[in-house]
């Protein structure tokens, strides 16, 4: 087949010039591609797109065998699948495809410290999300809360009621009170301020996820698969605070754990936070962190 041909050709050429007549080059074109197959293989592990990923290969080996064969009827079959392949994979792989955008989007290269967020009272507003979690927890309250970083949130906040408000226990604990009109759904918090409540978030389809993590949890994955936002759950079920990031959650966090980790996540939202939230995860007490994949309990 022509472009399995062509692929042949252009590997062999490459190798070639790389150990006969060595250029920097050619140096730099593997060393680019090495990190691009690093990174893809990065983005699809864990995830279905890997299924995908070894039906492909199959594909193409199957592609390379009939045309080895030279079986023409089924040759020519399999190259008009490939001729299509490209826009078939954008629209497989398109939610891995948009994070890795969102990701390239986010890069400090890219992005310089943005300057315009608000000075956050740290010790205070950690304080208060601390107690107003510790409470909720006690009185088996379940509750959402989305702490926006550098991906806005905009769209997810016009799905709720805007609050615009400081951030107190009471106000915290009032809004997910059962059987009020807020309670249902997550609250967005934006440079330190009560963004809106009530907030209608898109659950994970990662079928990996325990069945014993209900929809609260199951939201708070979601929307840390597609941002780079940190979701803070309380389960109404067992009251464990849970902490979700990069698509994945970690349960069982003590009032100590939270608030190092909140601290963290209002002192570094213009920097790598992310580095620094891992070694928090590890630091509780008590039951070890599980991630959503080993179960736990329903909300």
């Amino acid at each position: 087949m022509e472009r399995l041909g062509f692929l042949g050709t252009a590997a062999q050429t490459l190798f070639s010039n790389l150990f006969q007549s060595p250029d920097l080059r050619n140096i730099l074109d593997i060393f680019i591609l090495a990190i691009v197959i690093y990174e893809l293989i990065r983005l699809m592990i864990r995830t279905r797109s890997s299924a995908v990923i070894k039906g492909v290969g199959v594909l193409l080996l199957f592609a390379w065998f009939t045309n080895v064969l030279q079986l023409n009827v089924v040759s020519w079959v399999l190259q008009q699948v490939l001729n299509t392949g490209v826009v078939v994979l954008v629209i497989l792989f398109q939610p891995e495809l948009r994070k890795a955008l969102e990701q390239l989007g986010r890069s400090s290269f890219i992005n310089a410290p943005n300057a315009s967020h608000a000075q956050i009272n740290t010790g205070k507003v950690v304080s208060e999300l601390v107690t107003a979690a510790t409470d909720m927890s006690r009185k088996r309250i379940g509750a959402l809360i989305v702490f926006e970083r550098k991906t806005g949130l905009r769209e997810f906040a016009d799905t709720g009621t805007q609050v615009n408000a400081d951030i107190t226990a009471p106000l915290i604990e009032n809004i997910f009170e059962p059987n009020t009109p807020l309670h249902d759904g997550a609250m967005l918090v934006r440079d330190g301020r009560i963004l809106a409540a009530a907030c209608i978030l898109q659950l994970s389809n990662d079928p990996d996820i325990s069945r014993e993590l209900g929809t609260r949890h199951r939201a708070a994955i979601g929307i840390t698969e597609t941002t780079d936002a940190v979701a803070l759950v309380v389960s109404e079920e067992t009251g464990v605070i849970s902490i979700a990031r990069e698509g994945r959650i970690s349960r069982y966090i003590d009032a100590k754990t939270l608030a190092q980790i909140l601290s963290e996540l209002f002192e570094n939202q213009n920097a790598g936070v992310f580095q620094k939230l891992g070694k928090s995860l590890r630091l509780g007490r008590g039951k070890a962190a599980k991630d959503n994949r080993e179960g736990g309990s329903d909300e």
